[in-house]
C-alpha cells in the first residue's frame, strides 16, 4: 500500500520512451524507490509495453497511447499535444491514488513544465527538470534550419529551466547550457550521467550462431531516428560488401524507431539485406547475448550541433562490455570514449566502412581498445556515483527528505 503521509513521493513523466525500456529513467526510478520514495511514472505505450498500468519492483507505471511516431512538424505537434493531455490526466490519477511531492520531467518535449508549473504554483509541489535532449539543436539537426520554430524551442527551454527547482544534466555540456542559456544557478544543476548498472549489464558467453556463418559481426544498438545516422551504417555495410568485396562481415542492428522500415528498404536497395539483421527491440539476456557476440560496435551518429553535445548511451554500454567501436568525430562521444574507439574521419558510409574494416582486421588493436574501455568503465562509469548526484539533487529541493535519502544512498545503488 502507498503511504500517503510519506514526504518522499515523486511523479516522473517521460514522453519519448516507455518504462522500463528507457534505461536512464528506470535506473533513476529504482534508485529513488530503493532510497525510500514512493515512485510513480507516466510514459507512453509501444508495441512491447501495452499495459496501461503495471507495478514493477514497487514502482507504479502508468502508460498512455500515442497516435503516431512523429516525423514532421505537424506530426510532432499531434504527438506532443496528445502526450501532454494524457500526462495531465494521468497525473491527476497518480495524485489521487499515490500522491507526489515532486514532479520530475524528462524532455523532450520542453512542454512538461506546464504540468510541473501547475502543481508547483497551485499546490506547492517541487519541480525537477531532467534534461535528456537539447531540443533547439535537435530541431536544427532534424530539419536543417533554425527560424521561428527554433526561437520558440529556445523560449520553451528557458521557461522550463525557470520553472525548475533543480535541473539534472546528462553531461557538462548540458550543465553549461542550463546555466548560460537557461538562467539556472550553477549550484542548482546536477550532472547525472547515463551509466549502466554493471550489476545488471555485463558480458555473457558469446553465441557464434548469431554471426550467421560469418567470421565477424558489427553491431549497433539504439533508437533509429533520422538524426541517428543508421542509414550511414547501412551504407557502410554496402561499402564493405560490394566495394571492398568482404563477404565475412555481418551486421546486427538492434532496436526500433521511426526509421526502421526505411532502413530495411535501404538495405534491400543497397543489396545488403542478407548481411544485416534487424533484430528489433531486445532486452535482458537476449540483448546481452547479442552485445557479447559483437566484434566491433558502431555509432554512426553524424557530427552536427546536436550530436556534438549529447552523451550517447551506446558509448557507455560498449565500453562497459569491453566492445571496441567506431564513431564519427563528435565532441562528447570522443571525450567520453578516450582510447576505446576509432574515429571515422569523414561522415560518410564509406569512411565508416573502411574504419570498421581497419579495426576488424587488427585483432591486437581491438583487444587493447576493449581492455581500455572495460577498465575505464569499471573505474569511472559507475551508476553508484550518478545515483548519489541524483539523490543530492532531490535533497536540494526537498530538504525534509535529507536524513532518509542520505542514509539509504548506498542501498539505493545495489
Amino acid at each position: 500500500m502507498t503511504n500517503r503521509n510519506s514526504p518522499h513521493r515523486v511523479l516522473i513523466i517521460v514522453e519519448n520512451l516507455p518504462v522500463p525500456f528507457d534505461r536512464r529513467v528506470w535506473q533513476e526510478a529504482r534508485t529513488l524507490r530503493q532510497a525510500g520514495w514512493t515512485v510513480s511514472v507516466i510514459c507512453p505505450k509501444n508495441a512491447n509495453y501495452t499495459k496501461s498500468y503495471a507495478c514493477i519492483e514497487g514502482i507504479h507505471v502508468y502508460r498512455h497511447p500515442l497516435p503516431i511516431q512523429a516525423s514532421g512538424l505537424a506530426g510532432f505537434a499531434l504527438e506532443y499535444g496528445t502526450a501532454l493531455f494524457w500526462e495531465f490526466v494521468l497525473s491527476l490519477k497518480v495524485l489521487y491514488k499515490h500522491g507526489f511531492d515532486v514532479v520530475h520531467a524528462c524532455n523532450p518535449p520542453d512542454l512538461i513544465f506546464l504540468i510541473g508549473g501547475f502543481y508547483k504554483f497551485l499546490l506547492g509541489k517541487r519541480f525537477v527538470f531532467d534534461h535528456h535532449d537539447i531540443s533547439p539543436e535537435l530541431y536544427e539537426a532534424k530539419f536543417g534550419k533554425r527560424g521561428f520554430v527554433h526561437k520558440v524551442l529556445l523560449w520553451l527551454e528557458r521557461l522550463t529551466f525557470r520553472t525548475a527547482d533543480a535541473s539534472i544534466a546528462t553531461n557538462d555540456s548540458f550543465r553549461r547550457i542550463a546555466v548560460a542559456r537557461g538562467g539556472m544557478w550553477a549550484e542548482r544543476v546536477w550532472v547525472v550521467k547515463s551509466y549502466p548498472d554493471l550489476n545488471r549489464f555485463y558480458r555473457v558467453e558469446a553465441d557464434p550462431a548469431l554471426k550467421r556463418g560469418r567470421q565477424h559481426l558489427v553491431g549497433y544498438v539504439g533508437i533509429m531516428g533520422n538524426q541517428d545516422g543508421v542509414d550511414l551504417l547501412v551504407d557502410a555495410m554496402a561499402h564493405i560488401v560490394h566495394t571492398q568485396g568482404r563477404r565475412d562481415v555481418g551486421c546486427a542492428i538492434i532496436g526500433n524507431g521511426p526509421e526502421l522500415e526505411a532502413l530495411k528498404a535501404r538495405a534491400q536497395e543497397k543489396n545488403v539485406a542478407d548481411y544485416i539483421e534487424f533484430t528489433g527491440f531486445l532486452t535482458g539476456p537476449t540483448l546481452l547475448k547479442y552485445l557479447s557476440t559483437i566484434d566491433v560496435g558502431a555509432i554512426p551518429d553524424p557530427p552536427n550541433v546536436y550530436n556534438d553535445k549529447i552523451s550517447m548511451n551506446k558509448v557507455f554500454e560498449y565500453m562497459s562490455l569491453g566492445i571496441p567501436f567506431v564513431q564519427f568525430n563528435v565532441t562528447e562521444g570522443r571525450r567520453e570514449a578516450g582510447g576505446a574507439c576509432d574515429i571515422a574521419p569523414e561522415a560518410t558510409g564509406a569512411s565508416m566502412g573502411d574504419t570498421l574494416l581497419s579495426l576488424i582486421d587488427d585483432p591486437l588493436r581491438r583487444a587493447a581498445m576493449a581492455a581500455n574501455g572495460a577498465a575505464r568503465a569499471k573505474a569511472e562509469f559507475r551508476w553508484e556515483a550518478a545515483a548519489r548526484q541524483l539523490l543530492a539533487a532531490y535533497d536540494s529541493v526537498l530538504p525534509s527528505a535529507a536524513t532518509s535519502v542520505v542514509s539509504k544512498t548506498e542501498h539505493a545503488t545495489t
